[in-house]
């Protein structure tokens, strides 16, 4: 199948209208792996979630015209307490998830992202430049998926017609989005009737056509009858920041005394990624030698 971990723009010609899909396999699969590694596996719902979650995040990061990172965030009080994606700039995308009732999310039948966050769910996108200042937007969780609480986003903070199609299985993460542009090319007349259109058609899409069919398909599907113009797609891959050097600076931040303290209760400090699973361990000497570097630094 063609177009797997792939993102492709695209724009409709002679309007102020742009798109892009985006179509995830191995990086899905890769952060699906992690969470059922884990001491308590995820239920099903919850993974094709993070697949809705790094999809959606990847779609956003198109908007990125700097180096840096822009992460998607949903907390709430249910038995889904946090989940998140973040990508970067280079397109690397990783995910994880908070869950503290597995059992009540897998007696539902079928659970919404509102169902799992509880009453209190808020929905957060964070900006964080290489250099320059974060940006962060927020808005509560009121529509029951990702895509209208996405949308709601949109019209709520940037003023830009925005609409979402999101879909997981066990196999495939996917996504379509539209996104109205400042008026340039036509008149406000003009991208009216083709927004309303456009998005008429892209309504038509269904999910199983959105996990089986590759990228050009599906745009020839919805829009034949418009201009589009594809652009090289973009490749995005799963991709974790994590370190052993970001450990030892955890480590610096909470202090010698404290990290000592650490150590007399237990043999090591211990740090688990939640977005690779990856483990780093550190012992007496090497908790002494990280506070000795960063003195000499110092001095």
């Amino acid at each position: 199948m063609a177009n797997t971990d792939s993102i492709q723009h695209f724009i409709f010609d002679s309007t102020d209208i742009r798109g892009e899909i985006i179509t995830l396999e191995e990086a899905y699969q890769q952060v699906r792996n992690n969470n059922m590694a884990a001491e308590d596996a995820m239920p099903e719902r919850v993974l094709q979630l993070l697949g809705e979650f790094m999809a959606a995040v990847a779609l956003l990061s198109g908007t990125l015209k700097f180096e840096g990172l822009l992460t998607l965030q949903a907390r709430g009080d249910g038995a889904m307490p946090m989940i998140m994606a973040e990508a970067s700039y280079q397109k690397g995308l990783r995910a994880a998830v908070q869950v503290n009732d597995a059992a009540a999310i897998e007696a539902l039948e079928s659970a919404s992202l509102a169902d799992l966050l509880g009453n209190q769910g808020l929905l957060a996108i964070l900006i964080q430049p290489d250099k320059g200042e974060r940006y962060q937007g927020i808005v509560p969780l009121v529509k029951t998926d990702l895509a209208e609480c996405l949308e709601d986003y949109f019209a709520q903070s940037e003023q830009l017609g925005t609409r979402f199609w999101l879909a997981a299985d066990e196999k495939r993460a996917t996504g379509l989005m539209v996104q109205e542009l400042p008026q340039q090319l036509a008149d406000a007349k003009t991208n009216a009737e083709h927004w309303q259109t456009i998005t008429a058609l892209a309504e038509t899409i269904k999910d199983e056509e959105l996990l089986s069919l590759d990228q050009h398909t599906i745009l020839y599907r919805l829009f034949n009858e418009e201009e589009v113009r594809l652009f090289d797609p973009v490749p995005v891959s799963f991709q974790c920041s994590c370190s052993e050097e970001r450990c030892a600076n955890t480590i610096l931040s909470i202090g010698q005394s404290e990290a000592q303290a650490i150590l007399s209760e237990q043999d090591l400090i211990t740090m688990d990624c939640h977005f690779c699973g990856q483990k780093y361990q550190f012992g007496p000497q090497q908790v002494e030698k990280i506070f000795a570097e960063a003195d000499k630094a110092r001095h």
